[in-house]
């Protein structure tokens, strides 16, 4: 399971790479059945970075070999308002990818909304208004097509899971600031208001159902391997300390941590966690026995849980190419490198 980390790949050089992969496969390929996905997360961050993502995107488009790219959150640093004209431009740059893109909301573009600086909004409001454009057809990926299922009837389109070569993926709406458990300040409250709760109670929910459902899915497939993305960084070890003195500061991952344990372990098979959030790329397994995680959120060692973290904000120069190995492969499922971006 665990991966050699190449930091010295450029976008060029992917790009000769897939034009070098993309000739025809002979019927003695070993490797026709494997495939690479991109993620990145927390970007653009500022006017600097908003200018150059478009350049950026291009980058990835370049990377033909690409079954899919996810964006695990945070279109917009923590400071900068959450208007409407800002979300539709990012989405007419999301609609530029070439490849189909898979895109899970962060909570700088609703979460944290209220804070003044982000115009004060009522996050519920602005949740509502990233679904009307992002989500406008759920059951399908933005940039190319690629069907996947979706929590549409749940009011959740942005939870969707999918299966490539006997890897389920499945990714979720689990959001910073505790799971959006923190008081909107910017509002002028001091507690989570009712409406607040609630929502967080249905969307964990809905998470929780989802989690489940991908490792049934996946114990009935004989799925070689589970994937699931996030926005919110659940083991932050900026936060270590104080979660470590005070556990309630995470307490709305609580549920999440402990199904995705319960999960892992009943699969005996290896479980990727791919995160954005803290920005700092990190691959560990924040699980596994001696963990001080493991104090934190009360539960029991999940060894089989690798998690991987992309670089966002400043550091945000690169995406993480994944490269699943074929069926026949020795290796281990999943293997990663960071590309770096041309500019």
């Amino acid at each position: 399971m665990p991966s050699k980390t190449i930091k010295t790949t450029t976008a060029a050089a992917v790009l000769a790479l897939g034009l070098l992969a993309s000739q025809p496969a002979t019927a003695a390929d070993s490797t026709s059945d494997a495939f690479t996905f991109g993620v990145i997360g927390d970007i653009p961050y500022g006017d600097a970075e908003i200018a150059k993502f478009p350049a950026r995107v291009q980058d990835i488009n370049a990377d033909k070999e690409l079954k899919f790219v996810t964006h695990v959150g945070d279109i917009k640093n923590g400071s900068s308002v959450c208007s409407d004209e800002y979300f539709t431009n990012i989405r007419t740059q999301f609609d530029t990818f070439e490849h189909p893109l898979v895109f899970t909301p962060g909570d700088n573009e609703w979460v944290d909304c209220h804070r003044t600086n982000n115009g004060a909004y009522n996050p519920l409001e602005r949740l509502d208004k990233l679904r009307e454009v992002f989500f406008n057809e759920p059951g399908k990926t933005l940039g190319a097509t690629m069907p996947v299922k979706s929590q549409e009837n749940l009011g959740l389109p942005e939870n969707v899971r999918f299966n490539q070569n006997r890897v389920a993926f499945s990714v979720l709406n689990i959001q910073g600031s505790n799971n959006s458990l923190q008081p909107w300040s910017g509002l002028g409250e001091t507690t989570a208001t009712s409406e607040q709760l609630a929502e967080v109670e249905h969307r964990t929910d809905a998470v929780l159902d989802q989690i489940r459902e991908t490792f049934d899915d996946a114990e009935r497939r004989n799925d070689r391997a589970v994937v699931l993305m996030t926005q919110a960084d659940m083991f932050d070890p900026s936060l270590l300390t104080a979660a470590t003195v005070n556990p309630e500061i995470l307490s709305g991952f609580r549920g999440i941590v402990q199904a995705i344990i319960e999960e892992t372990n009943s699969f005996d098979r290896p479980v990727y966690l791919i995160n954005g959030d803290s920005h700092v790329f990190a691959e560990n397994q924040p699980l596994a026995e001696g963990s001080p995680w493991l104090d934190v959120y009360g539960q029991p060692a999940a060894d089989h849980l690798q998690r991987i973290t992309v670089d966002g904000s400043a550091n945000a120069t690169n995406y993480v190419r994944f490269t699943v190995a074929g069926n026949s492969s020795d290796a281990g499922v999943l293997s990663w490198e960071k590309v770096a971006f041309s500019q």
